[in-house]
């Protein structure tokens, strides 16, 4: 089972992904990659769960492994 992430982690790797931002978007952060937007957790206490990190990168169109060698 994949470890939870942290809102930093999480940023950097979508950048390694060609995302940009954070930024504000109304009541979330978002992030862009070309005409897409994506919607990413505000700062919080504690890491993200592997569960929303998983419906985020459906949402990025990024699969796990692709996603571990962002890391």
């Amino acid at each position: 089972m994949p470890k939870p992430i942290s809102r930093r982690d999480m940023i950097k790797r979508l950048r390694g992904d060609g995302w940009e931002g954070p930024d504000p978007g109304g009541s979330h952060w978002v992030m862009r990659k070309g005409a897409r937007r994506l919607t990413i957790p505000n700062s919080h206490k504690g890491d993200i769960d592997w569960s929303l990190t998983k419906k985020i990168l459906k949402q990025a169109g990024i699969s796990p492994e692709e996603w571990d060698k962002l890391a």
